[in-house]
């Protein structure tokens, strides 16, 4: 079984599509391991300020498979597939890293870039996988939080209830 994470963002009635999104990833997926939620300011683009996390899943199913049910669960929270690659999102949910595989798998590029360079997906990321080690660099997602220019994006946790749970770990 593959270890999968998954980032997940939206700045369009934020709460209503990350909570369906991880509606529709434990019904598809069972039991999730999931990081904060943390809000950032746009990148790329001047907008609405997006709400961030990322999401470990267990599965046998392939990466073509997850790709096409990924961009299912993006279409049922309305995605716009024609608006521009940089501008407001009600769901975007990408794969970050499949086991320590590097190269393409599936159509998909492992591991993400952007892990590496937005710390709305690097921190969460490290939450929840701080040890796992970066299938190219070598070095612990941890690490690579430690080392990286954390004046460069601001982000902060966010309370977000889901479920009955505050996914956050601010008070």
């Amino acid at each position: 079984m593959a270890l999968i994470f998954l980032s997940l963002g939206s700045n369009i009635q934020r709460h209503q599509h990350i909570g369906n999104a991880l509606d529709s990833l434990a019904e598809n997926f069972g039991e999730m391991i999931i990081s904060s939620v943390y809000e950032s300011v746009a990148v790329g683009f001047e907008g609405d300020s997006f709400y961030n996390l990322v999401v470990g899943i267990h599965t046998e199913m392939g990466v073509s498979e997850i790709s096409k049910l990924l961009k299912q669960i993006e279409d049922q929270n309305g995605r716009d597939r024609t608006a521009p690659r940089f501008g407001p999102r009600s769901l975007d949910i990408d794969i970050l890293t499949v086991d320590d595989i590097a190269g393409e798998l599936g159509g998909v590029s492992l591991p993400r870039d952007e892990v590496l360079k937005n710390a709305f997906v690097l921190l969460p990321l490290a939450e929840i996988a701080g040890d796992q080690v970066h299938p190219v660099t070598g070095e612990s997602f941890a690490q690579h939080w430690r080392n990286y220019d954390q004046a460069k994006q601001k982000l902060w946790p966010v309370d977000f209830i889901w479920r009955g749970k505050n996914l956050s770990q601010c008070t």
